[in-house]
């Protein structure tokens, strides 16, 4: 088994790529629910998989057409319910990319950072497939890189003959396990533990949505669900917009924090968006409220008046 440690030419992944996500599992173990559908730090399983793939050239979901966060293209293996090696069939024929990441549609942990260790891998090991390996050590096939080809080569041979490759029937494919088709690969190892966490029970579930409510997971958590609930795709310095809410709830008052990051980001909407812009509104705001809280401070007499009149100034009386 190889396995593979990272070589510095993380660049390797910036190259073009596509993506295949498998969501169209009975999900047995968890009562026929549907899983890709299943909300986990209130984002859609499927949905937080296809923002790690995002940058994919063409991204090709292999289940029933639903909602998504992002458009996609769809299809389905035949017959539907065939298993994940015919799904993987199907998906891959709407492919074009020399390398292609394949996922399932359970991982809340799955990043953008880690595809891309995925494609650096691939690109840079010679290897055929690079996938990764959970806790256990064992083999996840469905968060992986392959070679196009070489997934082309062994589904051609697992489906009985070179001509068949074009149809949309992959009949022999129907219920074969995953390992019958990574057995003809040479493959890299990736050991990640949190990535290739996958939800298959109700208790997996309850793990995922429990680790992401922890105190280093929450916040970005949050902001990116917010950013998903309300179509925003933007980057912005949570840590300056942080420093202002302190600012203006220690220098004005606590509901001035809320109120002030509300409307710097208003503020910035108007004057086009963008990163820079929030900085720029944020910048003002956090002056203004070190002012006010100044001022305030100038306002308070080192001692407390003195009730009894000066009789000394001319216009005492």
């Amino acid at each position: 088994m190889t396995t593979y440690e990272p070589t510095g030419a993380e660049g390797a992944a910036d190259a073009g790529y596509d993506a295949v996500v498998l969501a169209g599992g009975a999900a047995r173990r968890l009562g026929g629910a549907d899983k890709p559908g299943v909300r986990v730090g209130g984002r859609a399983l499927l949905d937080r998989v296809l923002a790690a793939c995002a940058d994919a050239g063409t991204t090709v979901v292999v289940a029933e057409p639903r909602p998504t966060a992002r458009p996609v293209a769809w299809t389905r293996e035949s017959p539907p319910g065939g298993g994940p090696v015919a799904a993987l069939y199907a998906g891959l024929r709407h492919t074009a990319a020399q390398d292609v990441v394949v996922l399932s549609a359970d991982l809340p942990f799955l990043t953008e950072e880690t595809v891309r260790r995925l494609l650096t891998a691939l690109r840079t090991s010679g290897a055929e497939g690079v996938l990764l390996t959970d806790a256990d050590g064992r083999d996840q096939p469905l968060v992986a890189a392959y070679r196009r080809t070489a997934l082309r080569r062994e589904l051609t041979m697992l489906n009985g003959a070179a001509s068949r490759v074009g149809s949309t029937a992959g009949g022999g494919l129907t219920g074969l396990p995953l390992r019958r088709l990574t057995a003809g690969l040479d493959l890299t190892r990736v050991p990640d533990p949190v990535a290739s966490f996958d939800c298959d029970t109700w208790d997996d579930i309850a793990t995922a949505r429990a680790r992401i409510r922890e105190h280093g997971h929450v916040l970005d958590e949050w902001i990116t669900a917010v950013k998903g609930e309300l179509g925003i795709d933007l980057d912005v310095d949570t840590g300056v917009l942080l420093d202002l809410a302190r600012d203006a709830a220690h220098g004005v008052a606590r509901p001035a924090a809320p109120l002030t990051t509300f409307l710097v980001g208003y503020a910035a909407a108007r004057s086009g968006g963008g990163p820079e812009a929030v900085a720029e509104a944020s910048r003002k705001a956090a002056a203004l409220a070190l002012r006010w809280a100044d001022e305030a401070a100038d306002a308070k007499p080192d001692a407390a008046p003195d009730a009894t009149p000066d009789t000394s100034r001319p216009d005492a009386g």
